[in-house]
């Protein structure tokens, strides 16, 4: 379906608003008490942005860094140009292995390389550990936000679902109790598996370390217990050192969820040694580029590599809290997922994502590592135009208006013109249809003017 197509769908499902209205709603009230209790946070945001940008700027040394560190710990390294290598590599691994099942901990980057997919295709049991993730495997979805990844459905959803699919389900109408039925149905095949797949939330370069951040104790659970342990991470996940990282650690998790830290924050370095009483004997790290060297290489794009990928900027899109995740249609939704999903998959069949954006800049004002993301958007929107990719409508459209623009008796003529015709549409101060805006008017009624043309309310205040 194209974009326009999924965001129908998305505006005739009632349901669907409300539950993302629940869970972003939520967000950002919390986030907003964590900023208010962190009198610092705009110095820490400035800081997080030139540590972002510093380690994007000498990408190339901290990754060497990172990759010797990583091997003197125990830990193999293997380097993935496209996606499609980096699955490949993860299923030659889990092979080598001779796994029947991994356990997976939730990772974007996973889906980015359609991991999920790719496991399917080879015969390879998957165990999504992470609680939302679970959910969406149970109902044959893709994750529709990337820390909640099961934020379309309601509490009363998930309840149905695992009434379905639970060989033990709950009882009790409660989110403890649904909790409890994912955990007995979840544990045993988490403890036996054969492989843990995981991803990064932080590449410590100055000691080759993995960070994972969850908020379940999942990634532990999928990481220790199986023999191998295989991390997949885009290389911009890199930081020079633990101090960076807890001070990034500090970031994310206020943007997040609101909460100073969360629940579960792991290093692992390398596999077990000898003396450890648990732990992967093997663990193997698969950095991926996809595009990205080529973002680093790109001045309009470089900065979307600062992204740490809290959610925050979908949390507070007025666009996301509207249509939800899926309408997206990439791995990545909301405001990120507008700069990355043409960057990733091309221009071409994604160049409506920049377009759904009204430029109110809160992304912008609510990024813990502030990119520019209406700058950015702005920028995709001016390539679209220039490579020709913009509807012919549109194109004649804007012409007709430049012609206008440049007579400004017949532009004033017209807009007081227009003026007075929506007034006359109006009922009850309210427009519910309005000739070249039906998209617009299909879900909303427009406010008809109070007053004249910007204009005309302009030459009025400068004659006071």
């Amino acid at each position: 379906m194209s974009f326009g197509q999924r965001v129908e769908l998305a505006l005739a499902d009632r349901v669907l608003k409300v539950a993302v209205e629940r869970t972003a709603g939520t967000a950002e009230a919390k986030r907003a008490l964590a900023v208010e209790a962190f009198p610092a946070f705009e110095d820490a945001r400035t800081r997080a942005a030139a540590i972002k940008d510093h380690v994007i700027a000498h990408l190339g040394h901290y990754l060497e860094m990172f990759e010797a560190n990583a091997i003197a710990a125990g830990a193999q390294v293997h380097w993935a140009q496209t996606a499609d290598e980096a699955a490949t590599i993860v299923i030659d691994l889990c092979r080598r292995a001779g796994a029947k099942s991994v356990a997976r901990s939730k990772s974007m980057l996973g889906e980015e390389i359609g991991l999920p997919h790719a496991l399917a295709e080879a015969g390879i049991e998957r165990v999504e550990t992470d609680l939302a993730e679970h959910i969406i495997q149970l109902g044959g979805e893709r994750p529709s936000h990337i820390v909640w990844p099961a934020m379309h459905k309601t509490r009363e959803q998930v309840s149905a679902l695992f009434r379905a699919k639970h060989c033990d389900p709950h009882v009790e109408e409660t989110i403890a109790a649904m909790a409890e039925s994912a955990r007995r149905h979840l544990r045993s095949e988490m403890l036996g598996a054969d492989v843990g797949i995981s991803g990064a939330n932080f590449l410590v370069a100055d000691t080759g370390s993995i960070c994972t951040v969850t908020n379940e104790g999942n990634a532990e659970l999928s990481i220790v217990p199986p023999r191998v342990h295989i991390v997949t991470a885009g290389i911009e996940k890199i930081v020079p050192s633990l101090p960076h990282a807890i001070h990034m650690l500090r970031m994310l998790a206020r943007s997040a969820t609101g909460a100073a830290l969360t629940q579960y924050t792991t290093f692992y370095t390398g596999p077990k040694r000898a003396g450890d009483r648990d732990g992967p004997e093997e663990m193997h790290i698969v950095l991926v580029d996809n595009g990205r060297s080529a973002m680093a290489a790109d001045a309009a794009l470089k900065e979307m590599l600062r992204c740490i990928r809290c959610g925050a900027c979908m949390n507070h899109c007025v666009v996301f809290r509207q249509v939800g995740g899926h309408a997206y249609g990439g791995t990545y939704p909301g405001p990120m997922g507008a700069v990355l999903t043409p960057a990733l998959d091309g221009l071409s069949a994604n160049r409506d994502l920049a377009h759904a954006c009204t430029m109110n800049g809160r992304c912008q004002e609510v990024c813990p590592v502030k990119i520019p993301l209406p700058t950015l958007l702005r920028g995709w929107r001016e390539k679209s135009w220039r490579e020709g990719l913009e509807p012919v409508s549109m194109r004649q459209g804007l012409g007709l208006w430049r012609r206008a623009v440049l007579r400004p008796r017949l532009y004033r003529m017209a807009s007081g013109a227009a003026v007075q015709a929506m007034r006359l549409m109006a009922r009850q101060g309210w427009i519910s249809r309005l000739p070249l805006a039906g998209a617009w008017t299909k879900y909303r009624d427009m406010p008809a003017p109070e007053g004249g043309t910007f204009m005309e309310q302009y030459a009025k205040g400068r004659r006071r």
